[in-house]
């Protein structure tokens, strides 16, 4: 890891230890993009996310009814600004950097979503995440009946007794609705979500160095999460740091002897041991 990584992953780590009252969602999503850009500096898109709430407040003069700014929040963003889902390239690691994000108006549901709830956190609307199965979510409170907010179909509402057609337009009728998928998520959730999004993207390309830096940030979230700990070791094998890759898989079969995978990984270890040349290529089978 290079010095500039090392002082944002430092700065990640104090942003993640906040209580939820004091997590700065925003600045955390832009301090996971700082990693690939060493340049970003944050402030001037956290000014942006101030200057799309105030031109919604001025358009609003005096008008505070939620729903009415609700439904004028999404009309700066999704109308005005012009963000939209990136159908074409959807798996754009890009869409997963707030940053791209607001520069370049294109998202997933996930960032998108982080931008709708911090523009409409500052004008003081009841708004929170929902981790709905592949298809992130924001609720709005209301007082009569809750709505759910879609940001990558333009900011699509729906009441919660509409969900169903979610998971259909997803699942094509196969997944009946459960109440946890409509459980609220902490701003934490957010950043895991959005960490193991990059996570998959960057292991589907076998951006092995990518995955692996994704994989410490998460342990930084998850610091015992056995999932996290066996693909550490096994991306630091992919990418030739045996010695690595040995202590940190032996520690996996510590603390998880009894992982549907630990004699998989066991054996690994000892081949390890022996020296064997190509242990292994496999990844979290």
């Amino acid at each position: 890891m290079n010095l500039h990584a090392g002082t944002v992953r430092a700065r990640l780590s104090d942003a993640i230890k906040k209580s939820e009252p004091e997590f700065d969602l925003a600045r955390t999503s832009l301090l996971i993009a700082m990693e690939e850009y060493p340049q970003l500096p944050a402030e001037p898109h956290l000014l942006r996310l101030d200057a799309l709430a105030e031109a919604t407040k001025d358009r609003l003069g005096d008008e505070t009814a939620g729903p009415i700014v609700l439904g004028e929040v999404i009309r700066t963003l999704f109308e005005r600004e012009g963000l939209k889902g990136n159908q074409e390239a959807y798996y754009d690691p890009r869409n997963s950097f707030l940053n791209d994000v607001l520069d370049r108006r294109l998202g997933i549901p996930l960032t998108l979503g982080i931008i709708l709830l911090e523009v409409g956190w500052r004008l003081d609307l009841p708004l929170e995440g929902v981790n709905f199965p592949s298809h992130f979510l924001v609720r709005y409170r209301g007082a009569a009946e809750n709505l759910l907010i879609d940001p990558f179909e333009g900011g699509l509402i729906r009441f919660e007794s509409q969900a169903q057609e979610v998971l259909d337009k997803q699942y094509g009728g196969t997944v009946r609705m459960q109440p946890a998928f409509l459980r609220a998520v902490t701003k934490r959730d957010i950043i895991q979500r959005l960490l193991l999004n990059l996570k998959g993207l960057y292991v589907s390309v076998r951006d092995d160095r990518r995955a692996l830096a994704t994989v410490e940030r998460l342990l930084l979230l998850l610091p015992d999460a056995p999932g996290e700990l066996r693909d550490r070791g096994m991306l630091l094998l992919r990418l030739g740091r045996r010695s690595e890759a040995r202590e940190q898989l032996q520690g996996y079969i510590d603390f998880a002897p009894r992982a549907a995978d630990a004699a998989r990984i066991r054996s690994l270890v000892h081949r390890l041991d022996r020296g064997d040349e190509s242990p292994t290529d496999d990844f979290g089978e």
